[in-house]
């Protein structure tokens, strides 16, 4: 299972220099119901609804979403072993969750910051360079 970024999700969208390789997206797919938040804030915030609202749609289909649950809120709250943004601890505390549950979980992103505190945590990363 692979827990998706939002900067990951946004690359593909977006067509950026860099992309997800096409094996991601044959893998199970989870991510935090907060990445549909972040995208379409993106998508508007860009003016780029017109032409990329059936993309994102067709990319959010994709997905499986965990909800924003309380034993993921309250884990958000506690300390991590590097300083995180907001919006990161959510994730990560998301992938904790799934980990917690029993789940195989890899995280694929392309923000630093987030892999460095996942690699912190030791939760293993999706290898996006395939």
């Amino acid at each position: 299972m692979i827990y998706l970024d939002t900067s990951v999700a946004l690359a593909q969208l977006l067509a950026e220099d860099r992309r997800p390789p096409a094996a991601l997206w044959a893998e199970t797919l989870v991510t935090s119901r907060l990445l549909a938040y972040e995208l379409w804030n993106r998508i508007h915030t860009r003016k780029l609804t017109k032409t990329h609202a059936e993309a994102t749609q067709e990319l959010l289909a994709r997905l499986a979403f965990l909800e924003l649950e309380q034993e993921v809120l309250q884990r958000a709250l506690e300390p991590f072993p590097l300083p995180v943004r907001t919006l990161d601890a959510l994730h990560l505390a998301s992938v904790d969750f799934l980990r917690r549950h029993g789940q195989r979980v890899a995280l694929a992103t392309y923000d630093e910051r987030l892999a460095a505190a996942a690699k912190a945590l030791r939760f293993p990363l999706f290898d996006l360079l395939q």
